[in-house]
């Protein structure tokens, strides 16, 4: 089981298993209420978490919020304490994945339409022994501009807009630490784009991470990083897309 690390005296995480394709969870502590950064893939994952935080004393989180759409996200989501918030683009996916079967017949279809993708189901399965139990749920708050959540102590702004990944990306700003909160923001997207980034979508997120005053840099499959070598990294990847 992973452990709890403390990245401040009011940020933790509990770090990601690559082989699960587990992303990293959040825990924002305020002097009001605290926060959770994304719910995770099943409920053993949210188990595992709050099962953490209570072992550090620590309060289970008022919200949780949802970086986007994609299952390890977000299938965690019918059991998390409190409320969950999402952008209304991230809900209208939501909604539509919620109506989707859970056999492996039907999987392997949404495979052969472009719906879904093999990498995804072979993760599934290995988080789930019978994927008729997975439960999709959208979120209970929806937004869809910048919104500001005040903590006690800690002013988050959640930050709905496209990305490289996912159209539906919600960037989370805690704004007295200088802590940008991206989920898989920058990856490249697999859906539309197979794989690779799309270079306009690249310039775009690129220019929106310089115009933001952080210094550390939270990611959902990866340890943080900063500002400096977060942009070095993403336009050394943009050159290659402009030079090919």
């Amino acid at each position: 089981m992973m452990k709890l690390v403390k990245l401040s005296d009011k940020v933790f995480y509990l770090p990601g298993v690559e082989e699960l394709d587990r992303p990293f969870l959040y825990y924002i502590k305020g002097s009001n209420y605290s926060i959770a950064i994304d719910a995770g893939s099943c409920k053993s994952h949210v188990q595992e978490f709050y099962q953490e935080l209570k072992n550090e004393g620590m309060k289970l989180p008022k919200y949780t919020i949802i970086t986007h759409w994609h299952w390890d996200h977000t299938f965690g989501m019918p059991y998390v304490h409190g409320k969950t918030i999402a952008s209304e683009l991230t809900n209208n996916k939501l909604k539509e994945v919620s109506q989707w079967k859970w056999t492996l017949k039907e999987m392997k279809m949404r495979e052969q339409t472009g719906e879904d993708m093999a990498f995804c189901n072979e993760c599934i399965c290995k988080v789930y022994k019978d994927v008729s139990q997975i439960c999709v749920i959208p979120s209970y708050i929806e937004i869809d501009s910048i919104t500001q959540l005040d903590l006690g102590g800690v002013t988050l702004s959640l930050i709905p807009r496209d990305s490289t990944h996912s159209r539906d990306a919600l960037f989370v700003y805690f704004h007295e630490e200088k802590m940008l909160f991206v989920g898989d923001a920058d990856c490249e997207d697999h859906y539309e784009e197979n794989g690779t980034y799309n270079k306009k979508r690249l310039r775009s997120l690129i220019a929106f991470i310089e115009g933001i005053d952080f210094e550390i840099y939270l990611l959902g499959h990866d340890l943080p990083s900063n500002k400096e070598e977060t942009l070095e990294y993403l336009n050394k990847k943009y050159q290659e897309l402009i030079s090919n």
